[in-house]
């Protein structure tokens, strides 16, 4: 099985931790980078190849990580010379690209199975496969609905469910016919074309442990949470 991760942000609401790191190197607890839990993951659910998309600071991670012997797996790279979105460090890859593969940030904390993402997508047919996670909104204000300067419903304090994305995905290698290698591309374009040409996306629920790590807050988490989730992170260490 094959994976390519993101690695090429700048991680800017991450800053200061990323002035000289970049995202998916800074640590968590006191041994590990997140970076490395993914590859431990990675690695341990049957995926055996890499790719890394790098950009900003990238030299860094290709020095910590190597070619992937130290999880045993063959791990090379993609160097952004500019930002490419998220999809788009795949257009540069795609004559090496397998019919189907993981693609995913490299600073998600969670113990998402992602072989199952994997066949999952394979099984569906579907172009893309989106991970996802549930979310609950509360308003702290009374919602009104309003219809031509009239009020026609109210609704006190509300909670709203919803679910995200979580930054982990299965993808076709034909979705990504007809776009230009060099050009940037966003997952949000992506979607949106598909649910243009009604070429739908499959999604693949999730309610484990999963975190974000896009603001200092989530960071600061992620370590107060490491001691009593490392077993379940990193399983068998």
């Amino acid at each position: 099985m094959y994976a390519v991760i993101l690695a090429g942000g700048k991680g800017v609401r991450l800053r200061p931790y990323t002035t000289a790191l970049p995202k998916p190197l800074v640590p968590i607890g006191d041994q590990h980078a997140i970076l490395e839990i993914v590859l431990r993951q990675l690695s341990r659910a049957g995926f055996t190849r890499c790719t890394i998309a790098i950009g900003h600071l990238g030299e860094i991670i290709r020095a910590y990580v190597g070619d992937g012997s130290q999880w045993g797996m063959s791990i090379d790279y993609a160097t952004e010379e500019s930002p490419l979105g998220t999809i788009g460090p795949l257009l540069n890859l795609r004559d090496r690209l397998p019919e189907n593969f993981l693609v995913m940030n490299g600073d998600v904390l969670t113990d998402l199975d992602y072989a199952d993402v994997l066949r999952s997508h394979e099984a569906s047919g579907a172009p893309l496969t989106i991970a996802t996670y549930p979310r609950k909104v509360h308003i702290d204000f009374g919602v009104l609905t309003t219809d031509a300067s009239r009020v026609v419903g109210f609704t006190e304090k509300p909670s709203m469910d919803y679910h995200v994305s979580m930054g982990v995905y299965g993808l076709s290698r034909a979705t990504l016919d007809g776009y230009t290698p060099g050009l940037p591309l966003g997952f949000d374009e992506l979607v949106l074309d598909l649910l243009r040409s009604q070429n739908l996306p499959h999604s693949y629920a999730f309610d484990g442990y999963w975190l974000d790590i896009g603001r200092p807050d989530d960071y600061d988490r992620a370590n107060a949470e490491f001691t009593t989730r490392k077993s379940l992170l990193l399983k068998g260490a």
